[in-house]
């Protein structure tokens, strides 16, 4: 009678194993998306803003909004969203994915599943690191569409109807028409040189520094599609910023991790205050609002935005640049050297940008703590109603 009762509680138990790992997937697949979603104009003039200053200019949020909705309308504020909804989605399960590993070996063998700050910070860095990796390529090609929405792109004939266009810059960069008129005189000026070569002229202008006819890369609104960018650039591209990238997601994963545990445990401690008996646990305080920890882990995002910005703007305009793959060979044939100091060869920050780290902070600070609210009360809210169903 038992095994047989056995052979039916255990068919259910998966069911509803099954169903409770659905709904917090569910859940949390949504609330990335509504987080992000709602959040991303401020994350695209962010971007805007830190790409378009210079030392001796303020691009302001209005210039930039003004920018965007006169060249590429209102829906500009929403280019390469996907993006960045694909990429929050693998960094934000890997953080988190990362963090609980982490975490449980720090809580096995306690009485309690209590997690010290340090501990936090320390889980929180790598995981942070971890998610760096993992969102590189989604933010690069987010970037390049949020810049191409603010760009204002020039076409007199496309590349299908100029035959002066050779085919390796028509098969690099699709859509790209380059100075012509810069490129045959360039070409007109070197190929007075004594050589027996059958088309000096075709050859030179298949040459990489003859590509845009002034020996500059292209811009960066022509290098935004995964295949152009891997053509002229190569693989490496999609991870360029790490350095910064890396430092910039561990400074902000320690600091929200540890900042949340430290609230948390804050305001655990205080709903202890007026209970009797005193509970000997956290599973005796029992859970806390929703709305409690939402407000918490939207300061928690506020604040480890602010301590990482800096290294968020190092990374923004090195993903700005187009480097073709020729000068990067180039450079470590030359065994070329980072520019800066120590630590700014180590987090990857230009000296050219020492004055720039903190253009656009407010709304990162905005952006980071309204998505973090949104994201953990969504979260909750899901997965109460799903549960319930």
């Amino acid at each position: 009678m038992t095994s047989n009762l056995g052979l039916h509680v255990r068919p259910i138990m998966v069911m509803l194993e099954d169903h409770l790992f659905a709904s917090h997937a569910i859940s949390a697949l949504g609330s990335v998306t509504l987080g992000t979603t709602v959040t991303y104009p401020l994350d695209t003039i962010k971007v805007l803003i830190q790409v378009g200053s210079g030392t001796s200019k303020q691009l302001t949020t209005a210039q930039a909004l003004n920018r965007v909705r006169s060249l590429s309308g209102t829906h500009g504020l929403y280019n390469g969203l996907g993006w960045l909804t694909v990429g929050r989605l693998f960094g934000l399960g890997t953080r988190f994915g990362v963090y609980e590993i982490l975490t449980a070996f720090y809580k096995d063998g306690r009485e309690d599943n209590y997690v010290y700050v340090s501990e936090a910070l320390m889980a929180g860095m790598a995981a942070g690191a971890a998610e760096s990796f993992i969102s590189s390529p989604f933010e690069l090609m987010k970037l390049r569409a949020q810049v191409s929405s603010a760009s204002q792109v020039q076409r007199s004939t496309s590349l299908a109807e100029n035959g002066a266009v050779t085919p390796f810059i028509r098969k690099i960069l699709h859509g790209y028409t380059p100075d012509l008129k810069t490129l045959n005189n360039s070409v007109g000026l070197l190929s007075i040189l004594n050589t027996k070569h059958p088309n000096l002229t075709g050859a030179l202008q298949d040459y990489p520094w003859m590509m845009t006819g002034s020996g500059r890369p292209p811009p960066v609104y022509y290098v935004r599609r995964p295949f152009d960018i891997i053509s002229l650039e190569g693989w490496s591209a999609l991870w360029r910023g790490v350095r910064s990238g890396i430092v910039r997601d561990s400074v902000f994963g320690g600091i929200f991790f540890s900042s949340w545990q430290f609230l948390h445990r804050a305001m655990l401690d205080w709903k202890a205050v007026g209970m009797d008996p005193i509970p000997r646990s956290d599973e005796e305080i029992g859970p806390l609002s929703p709305l409690a920890v939402s407000l918490v882990a939207g300061f928690s995002g506020t604040v480890a935005a602010a301590a990482s910005h800096g290294f968020d703007t190092a990374k923004t305009r090195s993903q700005c640049i187009v480097l073709p793959k020729y000068v990067s060979m180039e450079r470590k044939l030359l065994k070329w050297n980072r520019p800066g100091k120590r630590f700014e060869r180590f987090a990857g920050i230009h000296p050219k940008d020492r004055n720039l780290l903190f253009r656009g902070i407010g709304l990162r600070m905005a952006r980071s703590g309204i998505a973090s609210f949104m994201i953990v009360g969504s979260y909750f809210a899901a997965v109460d109603y799903l549960i319930s169903r």
